[in-house]
Order: structure tokens, then sequence, then C-alpha cells
């Protein structure tokens, strides 16, 4: 996808207030696939029928100032983030996406073509994922304000049980489907506290582009063929998430510090002696962390520690540092 930047606000094209809520709906609804429902966009309500009676919903936002900054994200790549990080939560939920609905609060100098850009990301996202939107709500807001709330929805098939965070069992494996630290490494980029390295090529380009438009590996089902029982997204950082599973099955998680040095040495030209920081508590990943019977680990994942009795979270040995993203103080 084509990251071309569109101004919010500014210029001579047409804005939210010259055109209406009507206007802008009939320009957003023209770029985004509707959702396989009964009934769709259009009515109070959507209305669809699941295989299975099992639907999974989750819901997120981001909001213009704390989630994104409109002089480093176009509208494309806010459209695909919030795409990602709410279809990352079903998936870690052991679902199958089925749509979306989308609540967006403008204030009413918010250029329309910004907004179709926006829902352009939305829209490329949710192809990529193979699902489409049930509709959703446009509200107004005021001066300097916008947010974009995305309830994601998704189908648990017959038989399936949910990837809960209580399910880890002392012996499993810890797993993860992708590698971590690009989002983390990319934010230091964008906000000038690093200076990559002139041997950093385009590993600086890969990670400041994963900040913005993240494109996770949707490997729900993947877990769930290998008997994985527990699963989460790593949205706000690999140990302060790890430290919840551990929580919440009364265990310890204990991660091998060389498999994630590893992971992160390839961070290293793009953010110096700060990569391994950047593994275990950059948030915005939405990688699969899980937990898998021995010797049953997905094609492609990699094994990042044991679950053992306990309770906690260990790096080699050593009592971890739970930290990560957190909108509020208490985690």
């Amino acid at each position: 996808m084509t990251n071309v930047w569109t101004p919010r606000v500014g210029g001579d094209a047409p804005t939210v207030d010259d055109v209406g809520e009507l206007g802008v709906l009939r320009s957003v609804l023209a770029v985004v696939e509707p959702a396989a429902a009964d009934v769709g966009p259009g009515d109070d309500a959507a209305v669809l029928t699941t295989s299975t009676g099992r639907t999974v919903v989750t819901t997120d936002s981001m909001v213009l100032g704390l989630d994104w900054r409109d002089d480093w994200s176009s509208p494309q790549d806010v459209g695909v983030k919030v795409i990602a990080q709410n279809l990352a939560d079903v998936v870690a939920m052991g679902a199958r996406p089925t749509g979306v609905v989308v609540a967006l609060a403008a204030e009413g100098a918010t250029r329309v073509d910004w907004l179709v850009d926006l829902t352009r990301g939305m829209a490329d996202e949710l192809r990529r994922a193979g699902v489409g939107s049930f509709g959703g709500d446009l509200s107004g807001a005021p001066d300097g304000t916008v947010a974009v709330a995305v309830t994601g929805l998704g189908d648990l098939p017959a038989g399936r049980e949910p990837l809960l965070r209580a399910n880890a069992r002392v012996g499993e494996s810890i797993i993860v489907s992708d590698v971590l630290g690009r989002s983390h490494a990319g934010l230091l980029v964008l906000l000038g506290e690093v200076a990559p390295s002139e041997r950093a090529g385009t590993a600086t380009q890969e990670c400041v582009g994963w900040h913005r438009a993240p494109r996770p590996r949707y490997a729900g089902d993947e877990a769930a063929a290998a008997g994985v029982r527990c699963a989460m997204d790593v949205s706000d950082g690999l140990m302060l998430d790890a430290a919840r599973i551990a929580r919440a099955s009364s265990v310890r998680l204990a991660f091998d510090g060389d498999a994630l040095r590893a992971m992160a040495r390839p961070l290293e030209p793009v953010v110096g002696d700060r990569a391994l920081e950047c593994a275990l508590s950059g948030g915005e990943e939405h990688a699969l962390l899980a937990t898998s019977p021995e010797g049953r680990v997905p094609a492609g994942w990699h094994v990042v520690g044991r679950v053992e009795d306990g309770q906690g979270v260990t790096l080699d040995g050593e009592p971890a540092q739970t930290e990560g993203w957190t909108h509020f103080g208490a985690r």
C-alpha cells in the first residue's frame, strides 16, 4: 500500500462541516467492503448469524495525539493500525475474525479526503484478514479531537475452546508467533531518541513502518492446531503481558534471555543498546504470546521460555521488570 499523507485539516479540500454527516458516510462507505451479514450498514444495528453461535467480541480505540500523530502517521497508517490491534485480540482468543463495527468522532475541520484515506487503510487490513465491516457510527467532536473506536467480532470454530490467559500449565513452552521489538524501535526513531547507524539499512524503515501500521500474522488457527490453550496479544509489552498470564494461571513464566537477545539483535543497528529493551517492554507488536505443550510448536513460532511452578515472571532465573505500556498508573 502506498503510504501517501493526506493533511487532516487545512487546504481547499471539503471538510466534515462542508458536506455534513451523510456526505461523509457516502464517501467512506464507498471504500470499505461490507462484512457478510443478514443486515449490514444502513439500519440501527447489524444482524448476523454465526456458524457456531459462539461469537468473540473486542473493542479498542485510537485517539489523536495519544495513539498517533499527524506529522508521522498517514491516515492509511491509522486505519491499518486500529484494525490490526482489534483483529489481533480476536485471534488471540482462538477465533476467526468475521468483521468490525467502527465509531468515529472528528472535529468539523477534518477533511473528508483524510477520512476516506483513513477508511482505505482500514479496508486494506480488513481485506488482508479476509473480512469486512458491519457498519458503525459517526460523531462530531471538539476542536482538535479525533478518535476512532473499532469493535472486532470473531467466530469460534465448532469444538474449539477459547484460548484463555488462565490456561497456562507447568511444563509448557512459552512461544511467540513473530519477532518482537520492531514497533518500539520505530517509536524511538520517530521520537528522535536514537540515531540509527549507517548499517541499519532497511531495518529502520521496517521498524518505523511496523510502528505506524503493523501487519501481524493472524495465527490463531496455527496456535489451536498445536494444542495451545493459553494465548494473548502482545499489545502492551512482552514482560507486562506475560505477568498477566502468570497471574491469571497462578504459574511462573520463565524466559530464556539468550533466545530474547537473539531476537533483539537485528534491532541493534537501529536502536543500539536499547534493542533488548524494545523486545521486552515494547508495545503494539500484535504478535501472539502463548504457551504450548512440549514439542508442539507451530512452524515459524519462537520458543522463548518455559512455564514453571511458582509465580511472576523471570528472565534468566531472576525476577524480571514487568514494564510496558499503560494508559494510567495501575497495571
